[in-house]
């Protein structure tokens, strides 16, 4: 059987593969593994007490079980969350939308796959469109997702100097309106994998380098506002008809559920319930059934704020404090973590690569992602910075984390002794 050229790029080696594969060793070890890599968000109890309430409250209403898993939502996915979503989104962000600006998926992934091919790829006039995203490093599962080569064209973030160990990445506006070919304007914010969280300003100039371009800006705010809402700093919530905003139920601690979500004009809601006919006739329900009231009643802004919210700002800080003393004296300097649940390592001038970093702590027992990984669009880029990151959950259970980070910070002191 031979596979076309799109069969093998997609079954090739990849980030996004590579890390779904260390995930599964980690879901087969029964705890033996220190898991600092992946997206899996912490099991927090309180919220967990949330969702086990919810979810049998939903189990006790008389036909919403058998409504949810015995019959499919229409393309756009269920329309009375999205009706609560609207709501929420009008009264805490002011937004001026309506369920029919709103589309579900199943899960993020799913959505920036029918995002990304819809304005981007082959055109009608020859050209091929690419999509611009502006802040490098960035998500390593947007790689992939390319139907067509060479989808992406990414540019070096500006490094600021923050003191104390502490960086912080930038927009790069210079020339950033003259790059050509593009069909859409993608971020992430918070961004995975740095923990940085873009400016309202940085906001503010990209919407209007979209503008100008007439494209759309789209905004990966899966970590971000209104919830789950891991946000550490000040920053506000914008949308327009231009703008794409991207959420999900995964980081409130529902990933399994699988459940996207789209806010966008009602031209491009209605392109993606054409897409989602295509690839799945119709998103899952179960998902939206069980989160409809967490979000009519707003409590899942309460759960953001009071629960999920000062549960990874407290483990930032303490994760930052360890690796601050275990690699006292040491050349590594972290992003100043402003939101999501990653530290962001740089050391420059490791004399090994992030690849072979991570090599050498999987040897140990701890798994992280090789920064290397996530610099899509930057291929031909001869960028030294790509090869000195790692990236660094502290979701898991957080004695493994601490355990964890101790080896990391040996293992970087061993690859410094060796120069």
């Amino acid at each position: 059987m031979k596979l076309s050229a799109l069969g093998r790029r997609l079954t090739g080696e990849s980030g996004t593969r590579s890390l779904m594969d260390d995930l599964g060793a980690v879901a087969t070890a029964g705890g033996g593994i220190m898991n600092l890599g992946g997206g899996n968000p912490s099991l927090i109890p309180a919220a967990e007490d949330v969702f086990r309430a919810r979810m049998l409250a939903f189990m006790q209403r008389d036909g919403a079980f058998e409504r949810a898993v015995g019959g499919y939502d229409g393309p756009e996915g269920d329309r009375g969350f999205a009706r609560a979503l609207a709501g929420l989104l009008r009264r805490e962000c002011g937004f001026d939308v309506s369920e029919r600006n709103i589309a579900l998926t199943n899960g993020s992934q799913s959505a920036f796959l029918a995002l990304f091919n819809l304005f981007a790829g082959p055109d009608e006039d020859g050209r091929t469109r690419r999509v611009l995203l502006p802040l490098s490093p960035e998500y390593i599962g947007y790689a992939d997702l390319g139907l067509s080569p060479d989808l992406f064209v990414s540019r070096r973030s500006t490094i600021t100097d923050l003191g104390d160990g502490l960086f912080k990445y930038g927009v790069n506006f210079d020339g950033l309106d003259e790059v050509e070919d593009i069909g859409a304007i993608c971020v992430s914010r918070p961004t995975n994998p740095t923990g940085n969280v873009v400016t309202d300003e940085e906001v503010a100039r990209l919407r209007a380098v979209a503008r100008a371009r007439g494209v759309p800006l789209i905004v990966d705010n899966a970590y971000g506002l209104p919830f789950p809402g891991i946000v550490f700093g000040d920053a506000t919530l914008a949308w327009d008809e231009g703008t794409v905003l991207c959420m999900s139920l995964s980081k409130l601690g529902l990933p399994g559920i699988r459940t996207g979500i789209v806010i966008a004009n009602e031209e491009i809601i209605a392109a993606l319930g054409a897409a989602n006919a295509i690839f799945c006739l119709a998103p899952g329900s179960l998902g939206p059934a069980l989160a409809a009231d967490l979000v009519e009643s707003d409590e899942v802004l309460a759960l953001s704020r009071d629960i999920i919210r000062p549960h990874y700002a407290e483990r930032a800080k303490h994760a930052v404090d360890i690796l601050r003393t275990r690699l006292d004296g040491c050349d590594v300097r972290i992003h100043r973590p402003e939101g999501a649940f990653f530290l962001w390592l740089w050391m420059p001038g490791l004399p090994i690569t992030g690849a072979e970093l991570y090599r050498r702590l999987r040897a140990r027992g701890v798994i992280v992602v090789s920064g290397h990984y996530f610099f899509p669009g930057l291929d031909g880029d001869d960028w030294p910075h790509k090869h000195e990151c790692l990236r660094i959950s502290y979701a898991d259970d957080w004695d493994r984390i601490e355990r964890g980070l101790s080896i990391v910070a040996a293992e970087v002191r061993r690859a410094r002794e060796e120069d």
